[in-house]
């Protein structure tokens, strides 16, 4: 990893919702590169301020860092940017509040347990007057309505296969009816995963791309830091990155249409589908129907 300057480069992120960012891998790999770049919009070239967290998957089980301090300020993000934990399926999140108090509790990512496997969650937008009811069976801690479309897209899972675990593909199919129900109330961009494979869904505004041999450079956007990928990885390794804005200045991203959902597996996407949102299309008939959330401020 070469650092020239360790300077900071100037950019437009500046936004008043939060950003999320997933991993999937074909082998275990590690975050480094991509949140010492990441990490740089909670206070420096951005503002997402209010709190972070990410969590690396290890077959079923996941170690999960938060904290209420930014990812710049905060001892913990600083520990994830210098100590490569290796991981299959990564998902990390700073926060920019728009529900919520700034507190531990209400800090992404989220976790829960479903069918004997840790499962971990976190969104960017805001949703209004979202208030379902739930079972009982996943409770919020906190009071944000990510947590509670959390809760709820589980509670939906074990109303629809019980206790019995299904199938990637079948879940993908729960996840691709409710998702667009969800996002009726506001922007709904998200990062799941139970270990296995990891499902996002963007309203808004999600990219990814995919890292494979022969592999190339990259150069980070918010920091003055290349890394030459082909020098640190074998023919086997392949990345599939995710992310609300691209990291990188020269490598090809691309842009998730609105409601649309893949399913990354081994370091690629295996599953998509474009979901419909009846407010997306009422609003594009009749511009001034548009709700513009303080989560959709760019």
């Amino acid at each position: 990893m070469h650092n020239r300057a360790y300077g900071v480069i100037k950019s437009s992120l500046k936004s008043d919702m939060c950003q999320l960012l997933g991993m999937n891998c074909a082998t275990p790999t590690d975050i480094t590169f991509s949140f010492r770049g990441f990490s740089q919009r909670a206070g420096i070239t951005s503002d997402h301020s209010d709190g972070f967290g990410i969590a690396f998957f290890e077959d079923k089980a996941c170690r999960l860092f938060v904290d209420n301090q930014s990812a710049v300020e905060s001892p913990i993000a600083d520990l994830i940017r210098n100590y490569p934990i290796k991981s299959r399926n990564v998902i990390a999140h700073i926060r920019k509040a728009t529900q919520g108090k700034i507190t531990l509790e209400n800090s992404h990512p989220f976790i829960r347990e479903l069918w004997g496997r840790q499962w971990i969650f976190a969104h960017n937008g805001d949703l209004h007057d979202f208030d379902p009811p739930l079972s009982g069976r996943f409770t919020p801690v906190g009071n944000t309505d990510s947590e509670r479309a959390f809760c709820y897209l589980l509670d939906q899972l074990v109303e629809a296969f019980g206790y019995e675990e299904p199938s990637l593909e079948q879940i993908f199919e729960v996840l691709e009816r409710i998702s667009p129900q969800i996002a009726e109330y506001g922007t709904f961009n998200y990062c799941l995963s139970n270990g296995q494979a990891l499902f996002s869904y963007a309203i808004t505004k999600l990219h990814w791309l995919v890292r494979e041999y022969p592999f190339n450079q990259a150069h980070l956007i918010d920091l003055d830091v290349e890394v030459d990928f082909s020098q640190v990885t074998t023919p086997e390794d392949r990345v599939a990155v995710i992310t609300t804005e691209p990291l990188t200045h020269n490598e090809k991203w691309t842009a998730y249409q609105p409601g649309e959902m893949i399913l990354f597996q081994h370091g690629k996407p295996i599953k998509k589908a474009i979901t419909h949102v009846e407010r997306l299309k009422r609003e594009h008939e009749n511009p001034e129907l548009k709700r513009i959330t303080r989560a959709d401020q760019y």
